[in-house]
């Protein structure tokens, strides 16, 4: 399937700040950049001027490198203003990880919504079904075979050692709330699939919208079905996400959380969903005639060597697209005497997806899509 060509326009410069640093995107507004140790070695932070103080978006991962840059931007950026609120785009470690550090550090509310606080508290309690038990017994009914459940098991819980504490108060944000910051309006942009109920940030005014993982000017965010959740259509809700962000004016400034800060938003818009289209293609391939295992469709949908993080996210993507497609009514779903749960598409036969009939893959595969 063509992909839309799009080339980034990156405003701020292809130059991020140093750990530590801040680098002025507009007026009262400072883009971060934290460091991680993963093969998605950084996170981007926003910095806004809040008037007497300061508000943080998006935290970083719990390490002693991203408190000492914090440190650093407290000593040389904040000018003798406090921090005043901390805002977490969702409870992903990398965002929410130094949440409470910040919070106790400046005694200051936390603010996200409520599907992403409670789910950052259930992970990092290790309460089930968010535990690693659970977690492997999800991926074993969905194919993965036992060396890399024993690679998986490896890991332990990574969450709670990326994020060891949560606030145990916080200030929920719902979508279509306006947030005053200094002196502009924000309003939330709730969305899902890659995280339960992320919230962007849009401010009209300044055209700009502070995106978190849910527009990424590169990458494809992921999109993962947990045990918790173990029939989601998680990627249909990511879709419905861009289709929000698809109503905002074409030339505003996204700022994402990994990436540079560019503009082009709707043609990436675009080319995400020619992207997800191309891969509910190769479900639909992989699955003709036999049926597959979400594990089984790993390699299909990713054709490089994946490291065990990695893996984890990958066997998530493969039932994602498979239950986008069970969704739509297009797959079919068996489980055998084990409780191996498998995904068949019987060629030929005629679907409808959001109201388009039709036998052609391509065209299912791209109504599945949004396209």
């Amino acid at each position: 399937m063509h992909q839309t060509d799009f080339e980034p326009v990156y405003f701020a410069g292809e130059t991020p700040p140093m750990p530590g640093q801040a680098q002025r995107v507009a007026e009262g507004l400072y883009w971060l950049r934290m460091p991680m140790p993963l093969a998605l070695d950084h996170i981007n932070l926003w910095l806004l001027d809040d008037g007497p103080g300061w508000t943080i978006v998006d935290c970083g991962l719990t390490t002693d490198a991203t408190r000492a840059a914090w440190e650093q931007v407290f000593a040389d950026v904040l000018g003798g203003k406090p921090v005043t609120r901390v805002i977490c785009t969702h409870m992903h470690p990398d965002h929410i990880g130094l949440a409470d550090w910040l919070c106790q550090r400046w005694d200051v509310p936390l603010c996200m919504t409520q599907g992403e606080y409670l789910s950052a508290r259930l992970l990092t309690a290790g309460l089930p079904p968010t535990d690693t038990a659970s977690m492997l017994a999800h991926y074993r009914r969905h194919g993965a075979d036992p060396v890399h459940l024993q690679e998986l098991a490896g890991r332990g819980n990574f969450y709670a050692r990326m994020v060891p504490t949560v606030p145990l108060q916080y200030q929920r944000l719902v979508h279509g709330q306006v947030l005053r910051i200094g002196a502009d309006d924000w309003q939330v942009v709730e969305g899902g699939g890659h995280s339960p109920e992320h919230a962007a940030l849009w401010c009209e005014a300044r055209g700009v919208l502070i995106a978190g993982d849910l527009l990424l000017p590169r990458i494809s965010t992921n999109v993962s079905v947990f045990p918790i959740e173990p029939e989601a259509d998680v990627l249909g809700r990511y879709l419905r996400s861009l289709a929000r962000f698809a109503l905002l004016p074409a030339g505003m400034r996204v700022l994402p959380s990994h990436g540079l800060p560019f503009t082009g938003a709707h043609a990436r818009i675009r080319q995400l969903r020619e992207h997800h289209a191309e891969r509910l293609q190769r479900v639909l391939r992989a699955c003709e005639g036999q049926a597959c295992t979400a594990a089984e469709l790993v390699p299909v949908l990713f054709r490089r060597a994946l490291d065990v993080h990695q893996l984890g996210f990958a066997l998530g993507e493969g039932i994602a697209h498979a239950h986008r497609l069970w969704a739509c009514q297009v797959l079919q779903r068996v489980i055998d005497a084990q409780g191996v749960i498998r995904f068949h598409f019987a060629r030929g036969s005629r679907v409808a997806v959001d109201g388009v009939e039709g036998t052609d893959i391509t065209q299912i595969a791209a109504s599945a899509a949004g396209l």
